[in-house]
């Protein structure tokens, strides 16, 4: 049996998207064992994959309040220049309908989230209320 080091460089290389192949030969370990470990550890090896994409994304696109801040800016650059601008030129039209674009995704940015509670935290009597309004 290979050590937990190996094991623990396969989990890696694996979460990073590597093909059986390669890890085999980057670890001399045969495929059939990788398969093994694969099934294994296949759920390490999915939350890692999924911190790393998280990561990713973090770095390529900025996170939602960021984005939401950017977007309120250039808002505010719209419509400073429409404020500077005659109704009878061509591109306002333009500006006009940048600036609802810019709105409505500052809106979707800005949307408050979902809260939702575990049923057995909810009080019986507004549980049977709630559950009467959703029978049809």
């Amino acid at each position: 049996m290979k050590d937990q080091e190996t094991q623990m460089r396969f989990v890696e290389l694996r979460s990073q998207g590597w093909s059986f192949a390669r890890i085999a030969q980057e670890l001399g370990v045969a495929q059939g064992t990788l398969v093994n470990w694969s099934r294994k550890f296949r759920f390490e090896i999915q939350n890692r994959h999924a911190v790393e994409l998280e990561t990713l994304r973090e770095r390529l696109v900025a996170n939602r309040e960021t984005r939401a801040q950017l977007l309120a800016e250039q808002l505010r650059k719209v419509e400073a220049e429409l404020q500077n601008r005659s109704l009878t030129d061509v591109s306002t039209a333009r500006l006009f309908t940048l600036a609802a674009s810019l709105r409505q995704q500052v809106l979707r940015e800005t949307e408050p989230g979902s809260f939702t509670s575990p049923i057995e935290d909810i009080p019986a009597d507004e549980y049977r209320d709630e559950v009467q309004d959703w029978v049809v």
